[in-house]
């Protein structure tokens, strides 16, 4: 079961690398490959949508806002190669979830343990802002995602774009009978939104503007990385 959920997951991940849904995106992402960042002039950029990684077994969802532009555009992998990612994968070992501190390419060795990281929109857009159409092209690959991560408990949501897109993507997993919750759960960091099968956890995104302010500290990222392996371990 285990393996063939692993070559579902590595089929999807094909689909999404190929998506061309959004004309802006894909110019966008496809321009930052060709130009590049001086610092980074000498390498080949992925400069395609990015699929989800991590433990197909996963109990905990991260879910992030898009690609960086010169990060996970360039790295092919979620949050690697930029200072979010630094500050991330840094709590993710410190609390358990990664075998090591540091995600800067694709072949560096990382490996995840019960987590699975990926994103609402899933190339990187300009300026970091996604428009709404953008989002929900890309909704139902990640309705798609979480039908074959049957083990996902607790989604933990890297900011109020997350969050919502966390809000949309329950809603459309549950199907369009299913009751609007009223009034919308407000995000938050350490908001808690349960549920008959999935738990919602907001914590601020670790970007460079929240971290170097001390808006999220790493005791804040560790301590709801901590509590989502609690509730984890209490929906058994």
């Amino acid at each position: 079961m285990q393996s063939q959920r692993a070559e579902q997951l590595s089929e999807l991940a094909a689909q999404v690398s190929d998506c061309r849904r959004c004309p802006r995106l894909v110019a966008w992402r496809e321009q930052v490959a060709c130009e590049r960042r001086a610092a980074f002039a000498d390498q080949q950029y992925w400069g395609r949508p990015l699929p989800g990684f991590g433990d197909p077994a996963a109990r905990v969802l991260l879910l992030g806002l898009a690609p960086a532009a010169h990060g996970a555009n360039r790295t092919g992998r979620m949050f690697t190669g930029d200072r979010s990612g630094d500050f991330l994968f840094a709590a993710l070992w410190r609390t358990g979830f990664a075998n090591q501190p540091t995600s800067q390419a694709s072949d560096d060795g990382l490996a995840l343990s019960d987590v699975w990281i990926t994103a609402a929109v899933r190339c990187a857009p300009p300026a970091n802002r996604p428009t709404p159409a953008e989002r929900d092209q890309c909704l139902p690959w990640s309705v798609q995602e979480m039908g074959l991560l049957s083990e996902v408990r607790v989604v933990v949501c890297l900011g109020a774009f997350a969050w919502d897109g966390a809000l949309r993507l329950l809603t459309a997993l549950a199907g369009p009978q299913a009751p609007v919750r009223r009034p919308r759960p407000r995000f938050g960091h350490g908001a808690e939104l349960a549920g008959e099968r999935y738990s919602l956890l907001g914590c601020y995104h670790p970007s460079q503007q929240n971290t170097f302010t001390g808006k999220l500290t790493e005791p804040m990222i560790d301590g709801v990385l901590e509590r989502a392996r609690r509730l984890t371990q209490d929906a058994r």
